[in-house]
């Protein structure tokens, strides 16, 4: 692998872009997932399911924004050794990445069970599981990472600014951190996708939110592929051909920025499909679905 350093060549104008994008990021996320925690702990009486994996997935975008700050601070610093700020920062940073992504798998497998498997999900799905799930999922994703810092402990540790510093089988721990949450999400999205289109519609208005239920599940997996492809993708390339010159390294940093976006936006779609999938369920009104109501309430809501 080339481990040549790059110097820092970009123009006033890209930084102050650079700059900006952080500070929307910052501004919008810290706003929207700081809502989202106080509303869950809050204002609502009664906690689902849904509701303990998205205060997760929120504490753990609002922590992954926090450490942008330190993370453009040790960008701007010498590179040549790796503070303890650039290693916890980083270290933070990564958790919380992946943490994000394990939650959004974990949301999208208790909702395929609700619909696909609504007699199983009675006794598959509750609060106290929901949690078992995530205290499991943290404890992965944290030792996951603090195994890679003991793997790279011999090359300095690892930091924002040192990018050629990373490792094959450090890698490797990213690639599978993606992959299989992405392969899971893909064919729960598209088994959930299918069970509402073959939902018999009581009404217009049954019809009209199990579309919009629908709707909301596509703009979830597109915005996480869209978020999270591109940067993994190139981390693939990398490891697969032993390159990292400095165009390499350029794009992983502009896609590692893509894919702090999700922080932002991981609110907002989740917000609007907890609400969609709760009128699909409100809105059934045929006599049989009535007949079969508690089924029916477990196939189409996610909350």
């Amino acid at each position: 692998m080339n481990n040549s350093t790059c110097p820092n060549t970009s123009s006033p104008l890209v930084r102050h872009i650079f700059y900006a994008y952080l500070g929307l990021l910052l501004v919008l996320g810290l706003l929207l997932n700081g809502l989202a925690l106080w509303v869950f702990c809050c204002r609502l009486r009664k906690w689902t399911e849904t509701h303990i994996y998205m205060v997760n997935l929120a504490a753990a975008d609002l922590c992954l924004l926090c450490t942008l700050p330190f993370m453009l601070f040790s960008m701007n610093k010498d590179n040549s050794g790796d503070t303890v700020l650039c290693q916890l920062s980083q270290g933070i940073y990564l958790v919380n990445r992946y943490m994000s992504i394990s939650l959004i798998m974990a949301i999208a497998v208790d909702r395929y069970v609700a619909v696909r498997h609504p007699l199983c999900g009675r006794g598959l799905r509750s609060p106290k599981q929901a949690g078992a799930v995530c205290a499991v999922l943290w404890v992965l994703v944290v030792g996951s990472q603090l195994l890679r810092w003991v793997l790279k402990d011999q090359e300095g540790g690892f930091c924002f600014g040192n990018p050629s510093r990373q490792k094959p089988q450090t890698v490797v721990f990213s690639l599978l951190g993606f992959y299989l949450p992405l392969a899971v999400l893909v064919f729960c999205s598209l088994q959930v996708v299918t069970a509402l289109g073959q939902r018999p519609a009581a009404d217009v208005g049954q019809m009209e939110a199990t579309r919009k239920a629908a709707c909301m599940i596509w703009a979830n997996l597109v915005v996480f592929v869209v978020c999270f492809l591109p940067l993994h993708v190139v981390l693939t390339w990398r490891l697969a051909t032993g390159l990292n010159t400095c165009v390499i390294q350029d794009i992983l940093h502009i896609t590692s920025k893509v894919s702090d976006a999700n922080c932002c936006l991981d609110a907002i779609c989740y917000y609007y499909m907890t609400k969609e999938f709760q009128e699909a369920s409100a809105l059934a009104g045929t006599p049989a679905a009535k007949a079969h109501k508690s089924q029916d309430s477990l196939c189409v809501t996610v909350a």
